[in-house]
């Protein structure tokens, strides 16, 4: 079981294994966004008040620029361009309140935010190649501002700071590698079927409406093949149910065995299974249907001393000829999967008949 598992994972890849999922990518850049844009929108005020009218009337542009993005951000297309047009802008802001005329020293604490925001927005890895360097950067400014102190206490201090942001940067980093990892383990749980180990049939629906999308855009044909497993109620009843639970796993790894890489099986309920074959046609989904079928008709389960039979039937729909849609495509194969099974079962059937 293990090992099939191991294979459905080369097969079938989760999503990202870092960063956080896009909704919440995208909810999360918009609130920042906001909130960035009431903070400037403060800082604009303040800097009136000190008569610093230039510097107020950038932060007040970039306030509003900031409030627009929040209102697009949630529908635009290429949300990591998005991402990077926030932060980058915003770190290269943050280097010049240290070094700019009149800085104050504890703007220094303001980098700080960058770990959080790199990792948040971009993930481990992304947040890392940001966030190093920005914080290397941000370092250096401050000295070429200020100085090397010329104190024990003013080394303290900087000390302190320089080392309050490494911590930052390496927790922040650790935590990342953790969360990402428990994200794609509840991923993998709520996208697996857990007796079999391959894909559920949710996740093997959003598998086949992404096909269907791809297809339409690149117009190569796919096959969706719906199987049925023959008389797997005898099994039950005859060898018990945890002789079922090891034939449903003993199919599995029977077909994974046998299915390329680009190919995708789910358990669609049951003893019911489907496997999309992309960019294929029917006559080669034939042989390779027809292939799975011997592999499985040929190896028995052995099971507690007991040598099982095993079969199943197929049927088979490619798109678009045999329908253009989830829900066609679905119908047309599972009518002809019952038509090979009131055949006499342990066959596939690719065609209607005329």
């Amino acid at each position: 079981m293990s090992g099939l598992r191991e294979r459905m994972r080369e097969k079938q890849p989760l999503t990202k294994a870092s960063g956080l999922a896009e909704a919440d990518q995208r909810s999360l850049l918009r609130l920042i966004s906001i909130i960035s844009g009431v903070t400037l929108c403060f800082f604009a005020i303040l800097q009136t008040i000190e008569g610093r009218y230039l510097l107020a009337a950038f932060e007040l542009a970039s306030s509003l620029l900031l409030f627009y993005a929040s209102r697009i951000v949630l529908r635009a297309r290429n949300l990591i361009l998005w991402v990077y047009a926030y932060l980058i802008p915003l770190f290269c802001f943050l280097v010049y309140i240290i070094i700019m005329p009149g800085a104050s020293p504890t703007a220094f604490v303001w980098v700080y935010l960058v770990p959080i925001l790199s990792y948040l927005l971009l993930g481990r890895a992304g947040g890392f190649m940001l966030a190093a360097p920005v914080i290397t950067l941000v370092t250096l400014a401050y000295l070429l501002r200020f100085g090397a102190p010329e104190a024990a206490t003013g080394w303290i201090d900087l000390g302190n700071a320089v080392l309050s942001g490494f911590l930052v940067l390496v927790f922040v980093h650790l935590y990342e590698g953790r969360r990402a990892a428990a994200q794609q383990a509840l991923q993998a749980m709520a996208d697996t079927d857990a007796l079999t180990g391959v894909a559920n049939r949710g996740r093997f629906q959003a598998c086949l409406e992404r096909s269907i999308l791809t297809s339409r855009r690149t117009q190569a044909p796919f096959v969706l093949v719906v199987l049925d497993v023959d008389l797997f109620k005898e099994v039950n009843d005859r060898w018990g149910h945890d002789a079922g639970d090891a034939a449903l796993q003993h199919i599995c790894s029977c077909l994974t065995e046998r299915l390329r890489a680009t190919d995708f099986i789910g358990r669609l309920g049951g003893e019911e299974f489907g496997i999309i074959l992309g960019d294929t046609d029917i006559e080669a989904a034939i042989q390779l249907v027809e292939d799975l079928r011997d592999r499985l008709s040929d190896s028995h389960l052995a099971h507690e001393g007991n040598q099982i039979p095993l079969s199943a039937t197929f049927g088979l729909a490619q798109w678009p000829v045999d329908g253009d849609s989830l829900v066609a495509l679905y119908r047309t194969a599972d009518r002809r999967l019952y038509r090979g099974k009131d055949a006499g079962r342990n066959q596939l059937v690719a065609r209607d008949e005329v």
